[in-house]
Order: C-alpha cells, then sequence, then structure tokens
C-alpha cells in the first residue's frame, strides 16, 4: 500500500470516528498524540478499567498479558482493537475485534508511524473498517497478518530487532577488550542494514563468506580467551552463518 497524502489522511481520519486509547505508556502515548496530530477524536489514554463508554473505536496499548482483562471492561458496542503483534484476536471476545501492530519500535510519544507496514486482522467487517481507519489515519502500510500465522511473524520481529541489539551488545563487549569503542562500529552496522535492504542475503562479507577458516579459528580463540561465557554464542552464530553461504553460493565475499 502505497503512503497516504495529507487529504488521504485526513478522510481517513474522520472516517475513525471516537477512539478511546487504553494502556498510558510509550505505545498508547504515542498513537494518542499521532491520531491526534491526524484529525481523530481521541479519548486517552486511559489506565485499568477504563469501559470505552460513548466512544465507537477502543484501541488496546496494554501488555499482552493484561489485554483480556481490559477487553472484558469494556462496554458492548464498540469495535475493540489490540496493538500486539504476538496475541490473537481471542483475548477480545465477544466484542467485534482487529488486531493493528506497527512493525516498529517505540522509544516515547514522538514516534513517527508514517510509512510504517504494519500487520492488520480482524473479525468483521465493521472492524477491518476501522483497523484501515486508523491505519490510514496515522499513514501505516498494512498488510494481512492470520492468528495462526503469529508466533512466527513475531519471532521474526523479536529476531530482526531484539536479537540484532543483543549481537551489538556481543560485538561491543568484545571491542571494548582491545580498547575500541562501541561508536567505532556504527558506521558499519548502518552500512550493514543499508546493504540487507537492497540485497538482501547478498549482502553478507567476510571471513566464513570467504572460506576464510584460519581468519575465523582466530576469531573464535579471542572470543573464547576474553570472553568465554560467549564461545557458544559465536559458534552458533558462525554455524548459521556458514549454513547461510553454503546456501547461497553466489554470496559475495
Amino acid at each position: 500500500m502505497p503512503d497516504l497524502d495529507s487529504d488521504a489522511r485526513a478522510r481517513a481520519a474522520r472516517d475513525g470516528g471516537i477512539v478511546a486509547i487504553i494502556g498510558d505508556g510509550r505505545m498508547g502515548r504515542a498513537l494518542a498524540a499521532s491520531l491526534r496530530s491526524a484529525g481523530v477524536d481521541v479519548q486517552g489514554p486511559f489506565g485499568r478499567g477504563a469501559t470505552g463508554e460513548g466512544t465507537d473505536v477502543v484501541l488496546l496499548t496494554v501488555p499482552d498479558a493484561e489485554i483480556g482483562r481490559a477487553a472484558a471492561s469494556i462496554l458492548r458496542g464498540p469495535v475493540v482493537g489490540h496493538v500486539s503483534g504476538a496475541t490473537t484476536l481471542a483475548p477480545l471476545a465477544p466484542h467485534e475485534a482487529f488486531g493493528l501492530h506497527p512493525l516498529m519500535t517505540v522509544t516515547g510519544a514522538d514516534a513517527q508511524f508514517a510509512g510504517v507496514p504494519a500487520a492488520i486482522a480482524a473479525t468483521s467487517g465493521r472492524a477491518r473498517e476501522a483497523a484501515d481507519a486508523l491505519a490510514g489515519a496515522l499513514g501505516l502500510r498494512p498488510f494481512e497478518l492470520h492468528d495462526d500465522d503469529r508466533p512466527a511473524y513475531h519471532a521474526a520481529a523479536s529476531i530482526a530487532s531484539n536479537f540484532l541489539v543483543t549481537l551489538e551488545a556481543f560485538a561491543a563487549e568484545l571491542a571494548a577488550t582491545a580498547g575500541v569503542p562501541r561508536d567505532a562500529f556504527v558506521p558499519l552496522v548502518r552500512a550493514t542494514v543499508a546493504n540487507w535492504d537492497s540485497a538482501g542475503i547478498s549482502a553478507l562479507t567476510g571471513p566464513i563468506a570467504r572460506g576464510d577458516d584460519e581468519t575465523v579459528a582466530r576469531q573464535r580463540a579471542a572470543v573464547a580467551e576474553r570472553m568465554p561465557h560467549r564461545v557458544r554464542l559465536f559458534d552458533a552464530l558462525t554455524d548459521a552463518t556458514r549454513d547461510l553461504v553454503e546456501s547461497t553460493p553466489e554470496t559475495a565475499a
């Protein structure tokens, strides 16, 4: 779906009706701010126990474990949605329900949602219309996500985001043993992500891609000496990278 222009986003905002956001955390505040900026009539974010009375749409931005409890407090009538990537729509029953999960990290109320892909699901036509209206007002790029696919989808998101931070922390800690600061690696990380964006697996470089086992062995010895608790992680990453190279013979060195 192409990015929406300002006129299209304004129409989507008008079509959304009155929206209550329940969950006064980073995501709730960021969505409330962005929706208000787009012209949506937003109430909240509210805390625990809000009923959604007098609204057309209720959007839950509570922790996954609290979704069912929060949904049970909502009066019948509004369409009810959540922003969880991992949770199915079942905890929202018996309400007409939808899911809207922006595929991004949110660290503050100033988060920008325009152009961000978002997973959408719904249990009825009216719920889907509500999800589409919110996505349109935010400028999101929606794609369908079935409940059966949520665990795999959310695991992929965790690998792409959370595990990347874990890997970079490993790299930074090892680099520090050589007196090299973390910020020295930032251009490399940015270039790698940009290359993966444009070339996918073909962006892989380095000694494993070149078949330079001697260099890999020296790297492993350095990890074993300076960070022995990370040898298993290094070995797992080495094995996975070798598998990747073997499965894609055209990988550049």
